[in-house]
């Protein structure tokens, strides 16, 4: 490991190359950086690239990122020839990964949105309410369990999914509780994310969590959840819209799903409001 270590490093301190590790065990490499790109001929980089996948896959990274900016494409060629595969492209770059960790690739799709959901599952018999802490944040604190939406996946069905693929706990989707929007955001490439909280009712109990994405899970009391310091703010904040609803109704909180026939032949569409009573759902001119 030290020879393939030094070889790169010696190689990207020369060409100017610097390899960033993130929180995720990923590394990310930039070829913009490149001192002399005109240099630097597809052999050379090639055998560069080989060493260093090399070393990271010894360090137990699980993934690259390789950045190539347009004027310097040629050296696409060379990346996918080692595994590489385009991930997305922008007006002046793309980027390539190459998954290193095992089984098949948990790298999320890129989009120019991203959609987030979460399930607060509450057991209504005991006030008690179904948290985590993720492994790879760098705060531990308490929220719900979720995670990103899939293509053609409704938003119950993401929050009852993830949160089974979290906890092992099995639910039902009983309503939308709040939606966050939020621009230029970092987990989502510097685009828009839209990150929902469904209130979802539990079908089984005991826990059996994914030990690689989460440090802690358990069944928290909601008053305890609600009042606690070591919970993320919008998790301190839908606690207390839990609370609202588990004492007065939640008839109070809950955005509902009905769905539609589309203006499309064949198809359908979720809509989401606050209840309508029958009364105004049938109303005339």
């Amino acid at each position: 490991m030290g020879r393939l270590w030094r070889s790169a490093r010696s190689w990207g301190a020369l060409a100017g190359l610097r390899a960033r590790p993130d929180k995720f065990g990923g590394v990310s490499v930039d070829l913009g950086e490149l001192r002399h790109p005109r240099r630097l001929e597809r052999a050379a980089f090639g055998r560069w690239l080989r060493g260093a996948v090399a070393c990271w896959q010894e360090e137990g990274r699980v993934a690259v990122w390789l950045r190539i900016p347009i004027f310097q494409s040629g050296f696409v060629t060379t990346a996918a020839a080692q595994g590489f595969g385009f991930h997305h492209a922008e007006q002046d770059a793309s980027t390539l990964t190459l998954w290193l960790g095992e089984g098949p690739s948990r790298l999320p799709g890129f989009a120019t949105h991203q959609v987030g959901v979460a399930g607060a599952v509450l057991d209504e018999s005991s006030g008690r309410v179904l948290v985590v802490q993720d492994r790879n944040k760098t705060l531990n604190a308490w929220k719900f369990p979720g995670g990103l939406s899939n293509p053609g996946e409704d938003i119950g069905d993401t929050a009852v999914r993830e949160v089974f693929e979290e906890t092992g706990i099995k639910s039902e989707f009983k309503s939308i509780l709040s939606i966050r929007q939020q621009h230029k955001h970092p987990g989502a490439f510097g685009k828009s994310d839209m990150y929902i909280i469904c209130r979802l009712e539990p079908s089984s109990f005991n826990i059996s969590f994914c030990q690689q994405e989460c440090l802690k899970c358990e069944w928290m009391d909601l008053d305890e959840l609600a009042r606690t310091k070591h919970a993320t703010p919008i998790t301190s904040n839908i606690a207390k819209l839990l609370v609202y609803g588990y004492r007065e109704g939640f008839d109070k909180i809950d955005i509902k799903m009905r769905e539609f026939p589309a203006v499309y032949t064949g198809l359908f569409y979720k809509l989401y409001h606050r209840e309508l009573p029958e009364s105004y759902r049938n109303l005339t001119s």
